[in-house]
């Protein structure tokens, strides 16, 4: 084979080794607060059916290293489960949460004795690289991961920067070290092409392009040794390759050394989605010395200063790591996807140098719209415009806003145009940086355009027919989530007409009710509803619903409750019907979707449809009910353990309720700048917001049998709604909620004091 095509770029990637000035890392720190981290378990979610990514990333980083166990289905989707023991390698990009798979790529391995050119399998990983390892010598911690391979007798030690990640390996003394690359392994994809070549003898740099979940993947990386290799071996799958260079669809290497006893190895590993010169000089910009315990201290640095943000007061220990865990996980994605000098590659594959904002991928949009979204604009106030930069600068070169974004890939997973809510929230909100009619301009164009299933045929039809699509009720919904946010910043940009279309639009679900048994339902091309129904029905995307039955897309129209309680007769029977959804029988029918979990009579927590459906009793005058629902699912469906998550942690969203919840309040309808009281399980909460102003949220006379609200003051004065307001947060003040072990049936109940679908 030649490489000749390659030399130009073996040579500028020598010379950018040589000429790159160091800067110092230069991490944030959490001056004077309190030191978090310790109470963040990233095992949490790691078992049952979380999928959590455990290993090590700064908060939102475009590097995640860590553990990759062999894919075996679901539980593996972040590509590490509780549950097993083996591991064949750490690798660098890694999902959280998610009910798909991929990623789990870019691998390294050290190992020693006889070289072994495969990782070998679940079932005999002797006969390959693959190592035994137990928890007892793992430790994992924000920004750290640490695992004894006692296959080798090598600890290893992970850590990152933003885009680079800082590998230490402690051999045993051997004459036959190595330290494998291997480009064709990943975590339920295909490795189209792959491509490794030595640099010198500190350097390896190469690119891997995969088809997945993510159909065209192309990632670029660099690696430097801290110690030179005595020499390296080059395969492609189980042919040796002649020479130090490869390029094929199964591309590994063998860097070879002799080692002392507890002799240290390091590597800085860079990734980058446009080139592997930009993958050096991301390391020679974020990781210029060999400083481990300097790197991990600007980690942790990062960690404690984002989540010192809310800081809650208990005594409960175990739901201080619950809560701080699910803030940790709340921050894995979205992740950054361009270089330290703000080149990125599009969704139109080219490359886009020097961008002027900050460009993100990881946008799991159906899930984070209902909480995590929303979370950031109290949180994450300094990110919201580049993530929603990050979306319009998608849609410049899609056509589209994202469905779910996925390493400059578009994967259209899911149902709904779920931008949509978040693009408007940030705007509605008041957010700088963003330009707003860009932002109308793309919500417009995806909701008119042919790009999602439906659309067409909700435009001429006014529903979308069962018996033109599946999932029909679902998408259906969703879209008329997304046309209320569309016509409330019609309304701000004085666009009287498209205001008034979308707010039609958002009546759509009206379509699907039918009165005789009180069930949103598919409606076929004639008028008529399908038959037969049964409304405990969920078989995994097929039927009218999405990893949902009837029972729970019933009250999926959080722009209009109170549209769906006229359409239900009124707060007694809207109130009787969703207390039967809480106590009716949970049994599913034999092949449901597994989305479907974390379930209190056919509620199911475990998926993101039911997420606001607990806070819906405020809005027909019933605010304790909510309090009594949400305190059971935070104290049962949240714990402290592997298992702790009652469904996929999808990016976020999960753990995002669980944050909002505790604090006591909830944004039921994403994009209208309110939040519905619950139950605060914390005796204090603080979020420290931008300018040095303090949000902090009392809870008195708090405790596990004193969860309903009796009263409420904001900043002192008595305050007799049910939910407050984004404008009134992020002002500053205090909001102290009485509690007591009895409902106050008159808090909330009188209509003027229940929560509305307006913007606030």
């Amino acid at each position: 084979m030649q490489y000749q095509k390659y030399s130009k770029t073996l040579f500028a990637l020598f010379v950018l080794a040589s000429s790159l000035i160091s800067c110092q890392l230069a991490g944030k720190s959490a001056n004077n607060t309190e030191d978090l981290i310790q109470y963040v378990d990233p095992y949490i979610g790691s078992g049952g059916h979380g999928h959590v990514f455990v290993g090590a990333s700064v908060p939102f980083g475009g590097i995640q290293a860590g553990p990759s166990n062999f894919y075996k289905g679901w539980d593996w989707c972040s590509a590490y489960h509780y549950s097993d023991s083996i591991v064949k390698g750490f690798t660098h990009l890694h999902l959280s949460g998610t009910g798909c798979s991929d990623l789990g790529e870019l691998l390294l391995m050290p190992t020693i004795g006889d070289l072994k050119i495969n990782p070998g399998s679940q079932d005999d990983p002797t006969i390959g690289y693959a190592s035994y390892y137990q928890h007892k010598s793992e430790k994992v911690e924000p920004g750290y991961y640490k695992v004894h391979l006692d296959t080798y007798d090598i600890d290893v030690e992970l850590t990152t920067s933003e885009r680079v990640a800082l590998h230490r390996y402690t051999f045993p003394k051997s004459e036959k070290a190595r330290i494998i690359v291997d480009l064709k392994e990943g975590n339920g994809d295909t490795a189209t092409e792959t491509f490794l070549h030595k640099v010198n003898d500190t350097i390896v740099a190469g690119y891997r392009f995969s088809k997945g979940w993510a159909a065209d993947q192309r990632e670029y990386f660099a690696m430097v040794l801290s110690k030179p290799m005595k020499g390296i071996r080059v395969y492609n799958g189980q042919n040796k390759i002649d020479g130090d260079a490869a390029e094929g669809k199964a591309v590994k290497a063998f860097l070879q050394f002799h080692t002392d006893a507890f002799e240290k190895i390091e590597v800085k590993f860079g990734i980058s989605p446009v080139s592997m010169e930009n993958a050096l000089a991301n390391i020679n910009s974020e990781i210029p010395s060999w400083d481990f315990e300097k790197v991990l201290r600007g980690n942790q640095a990062k960690w404690n200063h984002e989540l010192s943000k809310v800081q809650v007061k208990t005594d409960d220990i175990a739901k201080k790591r619950v809560f701080y865990t699910a803030l940790y996980h709340s921050m894995i994605a979205p992740t950054l996807y361009n270089d330290h000098n703000g080149d990125y590659r599009g969704v139109d594959k080219e490359v886009h140098k020097h961008s002027n904002f900050t460009n993100y991928t990881l946008f799991s949009l159906w899930d984070t719209y209902r909480t995590e979204n929303p979370l950031f604009t109290l949180t994450q106030q300094e990110r919201v415009p580049d993530m929603i930069n990050s979306m319009l600068a998608i849609y410049q070169q899609q056509g589209k806003l994202p469905v779910w974004h996925l390493r400059g890939n578009e994967t259209n997973t899911m149902v709904g145009y779920s931008a949509v809510p978040v693009v408007v929230d940030a705007c509605l909100k008041g957010f700088k940086g963003i330009d707003y009619n860009l932002a109308y301009e793309a919500v417009k164009t995806t909701a008119m355009g042919d790009f999602e299933p439906g659309v067409k045929e909700l435009m001429k039809y006014g529903y979308i027919p069962a018996d033109m699509m599946h999932e029909s009720v679902a998408s259906a919904m969703e879209y008329a989530i997304s046309d209320w946010g569309i016509s409330k910043l019609a309304e701000k940009l004085g666009k009287v007409e498209d205001a008034k279309y979308f707010a039609e639009r958002a009546k759509a679900y009206k379509k699907y009710y039918d009165p005789s048994d009180r069930f949103m339902k598919g409606k076929l091309l004639d008028g008529s509803w399908r038959t037969p129904f049964d409304p405990v029905s969920a078989q995994h995307r097929v039927n009218d619903y999405c990893e949902g039955n009837a029972w729970q897309y019933l009250w999926l129209v959080p722009q209009d409750p109170e549209g769906l309680i006229n359409l239900l007769g009124g707060d007694k029977p809207f109130l009787a019907k969703l207390d039967s959804l809480f106590t009716i029988s949970s049994d599913l029918e034999h092949g449901a979707s597994a989305d479907i979990s974390g379930l209190i009579g056919q509620y199911a927590h475990g998926n993101e449809p039911s997420h606001h459906i607990t806070y819906l009793y405020a809005y027909a005058g019933q605010q304790y009910k909510t309090a009594e629902k949400v305190r059971y699912i935070m104290n049962k469906l949240y714990t402290d353990k592997a298992d702790g998550l009652s469904g996929n942690e999808d990016c976020g969203q999960m753990s995002a309720w669980y944050i909002m919840s505790s604090m006591g309040f909830y944004p039921v309808n994403p994009c209208n700048g309110a939040y519905v009281f619950g139950s605060p399980l914390f005796d204090e909460v603080s979020i420290n917001l931008p300018g040095n102003r303090t949000f902090k949220i009392v809870a008195r006379n708090n405790s596990d049998k004193n969860i309903y609200i009796q009263s409420v003051k904001l900043n002192g004065q008595d305050y007799k709604k049910s939910f407050i307001t984004h404008k009134d947060i992020v002002k500053g003040g205090t909001l102290t909620f009485e509690m007591g072990a009895k409902p106050n049936p008159d808090f909330g109940k009188a209509p003027e004091d229940r929560p509305k679908s307006i913007v606030y």
